[in-house]
């Protein structure tokens, strides 16, 4: 009997598990181009190009994507299980809610596996590929894109100007195409008529003009000569070439320009980079304090005139009483002088090195969050799932509506604890170890708390029952007035 429940509450499991998985994965895809979409359009982008940014985008999101589907997925089957009695009768038959749970807790976990695998070993790479590929896009040149009556001026040290394009955008009428070769030399071409062409490999703007004027001027800006010399030539026929290498989606950064980001690693590799960098700041730590005690003369020399003074400190010897009135008063001035020059660039050298140990604090800090985010965002499907199996318990609701709605809340709660310790930890207000865990801290207590509500058959979320506690209370209030008077 319980090995045949078990299937009934995996299949019943499975089926919106997939679907509000590829749901929400979509969701965070289109929510991620609506920020980027600018970048997007007009670029000349291949659609394979774009379909290789969408994969490696959705392997990112993946674990973000995990934790909700399991929290609405866990909220829907118990919410309908509830709602059509079966989660009666299966108590009435003596099963425990725990025992009913175990087999998804199971299947939960199990996702929780794969999940820190995923986000070990694959997403590391996705994110490599969708950062390297994010900003090929983003810093690309729009693609070429001349119209009527416009300088075009994409193309570097050239601007374009056409009058009119016939129906079929390949004779150009009124042409004007300016030049600049340097600081005293500005070229223009003037035709009336041409035909214009891209090459096959989309490299080259071709341009064969006829009936025109070339003004070309010379000059030499050497020596202070601003003296230029102007020509003007008529052509019959005119061919110019432009190179659109420049424009569009064209080359590939290699990958390895960002290998060095602590996303990209996998835990073994951030655990190497943490022991290398927490030498390396340890290492620049005591060299900091030798190089500025190095600069002081009397770490390098002994100073006879302090040992002066200690002997007549021993002696008691009233005659020397201080290192000023040692001092010539001639020399007084020079002293001051290199004492205040002496502590500006102490005070230089200390800022300098206290931002350099800063910021290797803060590097050794966002390797150490990126560490325990793998482990945290795979924990996260076990601790949704013990918020959304009783829940769904408690509420009795199936379908989409109700689930979904209690779904967000508790992400929301989950997902505005987690950046927030996140946040705190990157300041260093909090250990990366508690920011990271901070939403685990936080959930895993209601989660606790709503499976021993469930376990005793709580009204938490019944309204009747508050309605007929609000109406048990004005009955004792109405009774208590009335035995007043």
């Amino acid at each position: 009997m319980f090995k045949k429940l078990d299937k009934l509450i995996i299949k019943a499991f499975i089926s919106p598990f997939a679907a509000t998985f590829f749901i929400v994965l979509l969701v965070l895809i289109m929510q991620f181009f609506w920020l980027y979409i600018d970048d997007f359009v007009g670029k000349g982008i291949a659609t394979g190009v774009i379909f290789e940014f969408i994969l490696y985008q959705s392997a990112v999101l993946v674990p973000l994507a995990l934790p909700l589907s399991v929290l609405l997925s866990s909220l829907m089957t118990f919410g309908n299980l509830g709602e059509s009695f079966e989660l009666v009768a299966i108590k009435s038959a003596g099963i425990s809610l725990l025992r009913f749970m175990r087999p998804l807790f199971i299947v939960t976990a199990i996702i929780s596996i794969l999940a820190f695998l995923f986000a070990n070993y694959v997403i590391p790479v996705a994110n490599l590929k969708a950062r390297t590929l994010l900003g090929d896009i983003v810093y690309a040149k729009p693609a070429f894109d001349l119209k009527e009556g416009v300088f075009y001026d994409k193309i570097p040290n050239f601007a374009i100007k056409i009058g009119k394009k016939e129906a079929n955008d390949s004779v150009v009428r009124n042409v004007i195409i300016y030049e600049q070769g340097g600081t005293l030399q500005d070229n223009f071409i003037i035709a009336k008529s041409g035909i214009m062409r891209v090459s096959e490999n989309k490299r080259f703007l071709e341009f064969n003009l006829k009936d025109g004027w070339r003004y070309q001027e010379k000059g030499n800006a050497s020596g202070g000569n601003t003296n230029t010399e102007f020509y003007r030539i008529s052509f019959k026929e005119f061919k110019k070439q432009f190179d659109l290498s420049t424009l569009g989606f064209n080359n590939r950064t290699a990958d390895s320009l960002n290998k060095n980001n602590e996303k990209m690693f996998s835990m073994r590799q951030l655990r190497v980079a943490l022991d290398s960098l927490e030498k390396e700041y340890a290492t620049v730590k005591l060299r900091s304090g030798q190089d500025i005690f190095s600069q002081f003369n009397f770490a390098k020399l002994p100073d006879s005139i302090l040992s002066k003074l200690n002997i007549a400190k021993k002696e008691q010897d009233t005659s020397v009483v201080s290192m000023s009135a040692i001092i010539p008063d001639s020399a007084k001035k020079n002293i001051d002088q290199n004492i205040l020059a002496t502590s500006n660039s102490l005070k230089s050298t200390a800022q300098a090195m206290d931002e350099n140990l800063k910021g290797k604090e803060r590097t050794i800090r966002n390797y150490k969050i990126e560490w325990h985010r793998k482990i945290v965002l795979s924990i996260a499907c076990l601790v949704l799932f013990l918020i959304g199996a009783p829940l769904g318990a408690i509420i009795r609701k199936g379908g989409l509506g109700t689930p979904l709605i209690f779904a967000i809340l508790f992400f929301m709660l989950f997902y505005f604890s987690s950046t927030i310790g996140e946040k705190f930890a990157k300041e260093n207000t909090m250990t990366p170890f508690t920011g990271m865990w901070l939403a685990t801290f936080v959930l895993v207590p209601v989660g606790v708390f709503l499976t021993w509500k469930a376990m005793r058959d709580s009204q938490l979320f019944n309204k009747e029952y508050y309605r007929k506690v609000g109406g048990f209370f004005r009955r004792i209030t109405g009774r208590k007035v009335q035995s007043k008077f």
